[in-house]
């Protein structure tokens, strides 16, 4: 995990909708950055269906929810339309921003270890640093969780 306080790594890439986003397009709000391993997964989805659940919460308190994985644009697309996600999906297929938010790591799965995406969480502040970083999230209360640390 990278260090509270700070600078976000800047980046640019691709929603599920084919859109450049960069992280300074959200400057001056607060946005929620959380990595996940793969659409349409069970974990994933309850913990996507429940940042959309608590979606008008959050934009009450002036925040923006990003989702990154390595999944396709495409992959992205069926997964917001299946499940109505009112949030930006972001793909990672090189791995360059989920290398930089350091939550590629070794997984150990029924005794065998392999790489892959640590579900993890960070909250940017309006400035674009880092208050809040949390690993190995659990899927289902993750979005209550970072709806707190606002």
């Amino acid at each position: 995990m990278l260090e509270i306080g700070t600078k976000a790594p800047e980046f640019t890439l691709l929603d599920q909708n084919g859109e450049s986003r960069s992280l300074s397009d959200y400057r001056g709000q607060k946005v929620i950055l959380y990595f996940y391993p793969k659409d349409n997964t069970p974990g994933c989805t309850k913990q996507a269906c429940s940042f959309g659940d608590l979606m008008p919460q959050f934009r009450e308190k002036g925040a923006v929810i990003l989702g990154v994985s390595k999944d396709s644009v495409a992959s992205h697309k069926k997964f917001e339309e299946k499940y109505g996600l009112p949030f930006t999906l972001l793909s990672d297929p090189e791995r360059t921003v989920i290398e930089a938010y350091d939550v590629w790591k070794e997984k150990k799965n029924y005794g065998k270890v392999t790489m892959g995406v640590v579900r993890s969480t960070y909250l940017i502040d309006e400035e674009g640093v880092i208050v809040k970083a949390f690993g190995n999230v659990k899927a289902a209360d993750n979005p209550a969780q970072m709806l707190g640390q606002l």
